[in-house]
């Protein structure tokens, strides 16, 4: 953000802070259709305030609900980061209305469009998408309370309240309660399943897309040789993706090449993790051709890396000679390379489709919602939010809330969990939900509380038009199954 957006946010932020939270305003709704379907929309802010019914920030959320003689089930839907509104599930899965892009995902020049979402879950669920605070319209009212809400347990707690708070002022008490969240959503949902449990709230499933709940996995560094491991099949699957592997590889179906790379990841790749510099030298030169078989990437080059190939390093050497980069989001996406001699990628050019969201979500709010503010929307916030979160005791080391996922399920034995995975994803690959999924110690009577999708896209495989519409059909067969 420029030096001068960021003053003009800071004077409309100090002149406007009652205006942006308006604790006392009513939600607006409005009524609307989707096909036959009525259903109404409610956007507003709800007060968080502390133990002593002092207002320290407003949280904005916008919620679909449909009239039933019953209770209906109520969805709460929110996005990762830290940092990200709640845009990308609402606009892009989840909600009545959806932004067009290409079939496979791609960019669309402008205009852009907000179209019918067919495939949205309103039909089997009320939704609430919350923007957690310093996302969205949602601040908090002094701005040295803002690292209260911005560190792995203030968020959690903060958002347990909002959905306590929100029961209460729906009168929603009786309905079945899920939870959706998206990448470090999903860190959050494992977070709030137990410290909503210690509240007295008690969910019926979980839905965790793109799942990152122990950073173990994902964070590259000298003395952690998961990522290494845990990445690798989905470095193949992108690879099968670009037609970068042999001939003999790429014409297998992609779920059996996997297959071939994960038994050697538990194996042969591992013990050379593990032996590390002991590691003999016919060994070492057998791993390396192992790993240019199964990444495309040129065997001296995986050599050079010590058989450890960094993400990053990844999404710039695949397509290197070809000046192109792959996403890490999904990374069927290609970025324009600019510098070939760098070693990291310029951008993720899966994020290319941000613009139409920022436009249609600006759009649908005000004109179509009815919901007036002189703030800007943050899509995401990581300037400020990111840079100052707070990881508490894990900061030094790796958050995990696998745990807390785990003592809700014993508490809770009625919760289920479905995942959903696509195989194109660098950011949070399938392989490494499995691997934290089969080393939370859960009791062998709660596994089958816990099932899994594949999908052949990337983070957000919603935004394939075709897996947007398995990911619906799985979803509404998990609900039904709870």
């Amino acid at each position: 953000m420029a030096e001068a957006e960021k003053d003009l946010t800071k004077k409309a932020d100090e002149k406007n802070e009652t205006y942006a939270i308006q604790p006392d305003a009513e939600p607006i709704t409005t009524e609307h259709m989707l096909g036959d379907l009525n259903y109404k929309a409610t956007v507003g802010m709800l007060p968080s305030k502390d133990a002593l019914g002092e207002v320290k920030a407003g949280i904005f959320y916008t919620a679909y609900t449909v009239e039933s003689d019953s209770p209906r089930p109520l969805t709460f839907s929110f996005n990762g980061g830290p940092g990200s509104s709640s845009v990308w599930l609402h606009l892009g899965a989840l909600g009545p209305r959806r932004v067009k892009l290409g079939d496979e995902g791609e960019a669309v020049n402008a205009p852009y469009e907000l179209v019918e979402n067919f495939e949205s879950w309103l039909p089997f669920t009320d939704l609430v998408f919350i923007d957690p605070v310093g996302t969205g319209f949602s601040r908090s009212v002094k701005q040295e309370d803002e690292k209260n809400f911005w560190g792995l347990k203030g968020d959690v707690d903060s958002v347990a309240e909002f959905i306590r708070g929100y029961l209460t002022a729906s009168q929603r008490w009786m309905s079945p309660i899920y939870i959706a969240g998206e990448s470090y959503g999903t860190t959050r949902a494992a977070g709030l399943s137990d410290a909503l449990m210690d509240r007295g709230i008690g969910l019926k499933g979980l839905v965790l897309i793109s799942s990152i709940l122990n950073f173990g996995t994902a964070r590259f560094g000298r003395g952690n040789d998961q990522p290494y491991l845990l990445f690798l099949p989905t470095y193949t699957a992108t690879a099968y993706y670009h037609e970068k592997l042999p001939a003999d590889l790429q014409s297998k179906p992609l779920e059996e090449v996997l297959k071939e790379v994960e038994s050697f990841c538990e194996g042969e790749y591992l013990l050379a993790l593990h032996q590390g510099s002991a590691l003999p030298d016919d060994k070492r030169v057998r791993i390396v051709k192992k790993l240019a078989r199964y990444t495309g990437i040129d065997p001296v080059y995986v050599d050079l890396t010590d058989l450890r190939i960094n993400i990053h390093r990844f999404c710039k050497e695949l397509l290197r000679k070809e000046g192109r980069t792959v996403g890490r989001l999904d990374s069927r996406y290609k970025g324009i390379d600019p510098n070939g001699v760098t070693e990291y990628p310029e951008f993720d050019p899966a994020t290319v489709i941000t613009p139409a969201f920022t436009h249609c979500l600006n759009d649908y709010v005000q004109r179509v919602l009815g919901y007036k503010s002189n703030l800007p929307y943050y899509i995401s916030n990581p300037d400020r939010l990111w840079a100052n979160w707070s990881w508490g005791d894990a900061g030094g080391g790796y958050p995990d809330t696998s745990e807390a996922l785990r003592r809700a399920m014993s508490k809770n034995n009625f919760m289920k969990v479905f995942i959903a995975n696509g195989y194109y994803d660098l950011a949070t690959p399938y392989y490494a939900t499995r691997y934290t999924i089969n080393h939370m110690s859960l009791d062998p009577s709660l596994i089958g509380n816990i099932e899994n999708g594949y999908y052949e896209s990337g983070h957000m495989m919603y935004v394939h038009a075709k897996e947007l519409a398995q990911l619906k059909s799985d979803v509404e067969r998990f609900y039904g199954s709870t």
